[in-house]
């Protein structure tokens, strides 16, 4: 196991975005939060992007991403693309949380 901690990993911005999807709306979710993804996968300083579906009936899912930057995140969700593409997804949730930190330590598993 190793951990880093180094003035790049410091900057990086972690996102979690949780939503908690109207029943018998995953698929429209998942329609709109297919064209989110091709946006955000095109936008300078994002690194990955992860989405978690619930393991349960709780219809909560996690959307996660990481920025080089703080400043990239901003960016990106201060932009009219990135308002045009979310406003559709209003009408598949009843709510959201979001959640944004500065990683300031990773640990990784043992690699073989």
């Amino acid at each position: 196991m190793g951990t880093r901690n180094n003035g790049r990993q410091a900057d990086r911005l972690s996102v979690v975005f949780t939503v908690q999807v109207i029943e018998g709306g995953e698929q429209g979710f998942l329609d709109v939060y297919d064209q989110l993804r091709k946006s955000v996968a095109r936008t300078p300083g994002h690194i990955v992007e992860r989405l978690g579906a619930p393991v349960d009936d709780s219809r909560q899912w996690v959307i996660t991403s990481e920025w080089q930057t703080a400043e990239h995140f901003f960016a990106w969700q201060q932009s009219e693309e990135h308002r045009a593409l979310v406003a559709p997804l209003r009408q598949w949730v009843d709510s959201t949380q979001s959640l944004r930190f500065r990683v300031v330590k990773e640990t990784t598993g043992v690699t073989s």
